[in-house]
């Protein structure tokens, strides 16, 4: 048996599909036990008891690897960064306690403990703990990860299919590599089957400017909006502002300042096989339809 973290939500959706592809038994910890089951009951549910160190480990026994897709992107209603490393911490401790043989971590590319971005310190913090835990670990540092239903690609086409313009932060010639949700879940679960410690960028097979990234998904969806490049306090301004329209938060400034500063690409070989490009013809009629709320995903 294996747990998977938020096995209703987004990666970890992809990781339990596989898995349960495979024939293996899944559990997952979750902070919404009341979700709908995209699974049809195939996956026993645990809600999280991250206070509770007895229940958490429980919650964790019987499993021989933990699949941890657990963060948050922002702080929201009192769990913050520090929390979310608390979380993550006490999650650990329980798998140890209740002898998961390894454990799976889905971070972030480019990851540091010195960023002054506290998004990607935090990732760094809790890659620590993963390391120093007393299992055996393979962490997978995906870039933007594309795929039905995901935040930034699929609400670019949102934006592209609705407004006559399209707000580029500065230059727009920072640099993506795109990595389909289906590859980093076979990522995921190879690394589970194995037993050596092991550190892998998930990076698509493409790499592209924000700019041309734009305009890729636009042209899928048949727009072509006016690219008009912004300060990234204006754009900022503009994007809280949506965000209140849709209650939601479409972009924070970590997320923001760590696109511009080439935190979502690396220089290493692609990982994944599958190329935005061709996702994107073969989704244009769907892509962008309906906006993917990330607080209506985590929180409602």
């Amino acid at each position: 048996m294996d747990a998977v973290t938020g096995a209703f939500s987004y990666t970890g959706r992809s990781i339990t599909r596989r898995l349960l592809e495979a024939g293996r038994e899944v559990r997952t910890l979750t902070g919404h036990p009341s979700r709908p089951d995209p699974f049809g009951g195939k996956v026993s549910v645990v809600p999280y008891a991250f206070d509770d160190a007895a229940a958490l480990a429980a919650g964790l026994r019987g499993a021989e690897v933990l699949y941890n897709t657990y963060w948050v992107r922002f702080p929201y209603r009192g769990v913050a960064f520090d929390q979310a490393l608390r979380n993550t911490r006490a999650l650990l401790q329980g798998a140890e306690e209740a002898g998961v043989r390894r454990v799976v971590h889905i971070s972030i590319t480019n990851p540091s403990r010195g960023s002054a971005l506290a998004y990607f310190r935090g990732k760094a913090l809790a890659e620590e703990a993963v390391v120093r835990s007393g299992m055996s670990h393979a962490i997978i540092r995906p870039t933007v990860i594309f795929g039905e239903g995901d935040v930034l690609i699929n609400n670019i086409a949102w934006l592209a299919r609705r407004l006559p313009l399209f707000g580029v932060p500065g230059t727009g010639t920072y640099r993506v590599r795109p990595v389909f949700v289906g590859d980093v879940a076979d990522l995921a679960v190879d690394a589970g089957g194995r037993a050596d410690n092991s550190v892998t960028d998930a990076v698509g097979p493409e790499t592209y400017t924000f700019e041309e990234l734009v305009r890729l998904v636009a042209r899928a969806v048949g727009r072509r909006p006016r690219l008009v490049h912004l300060p990234p306090t204006i754009l900022i301004g503009l994007v809280k502002v949506l965000g209140l329209a849709l209650g939601d938060v479409l972009l924070t400034v970590d997320e923001l300042r760590g696109l511009m500063a080439g935190l979502v690409a690396t220089e290493g070989p692609p990982t994944g096989a599958t190329r935005l490009s061709e996702w994107l013809d073969e989704h244009a009629g769907d892509i962008g339809r309906v906006y993917a709320s990330e607080l209506a995903r985590h929180y409602r």
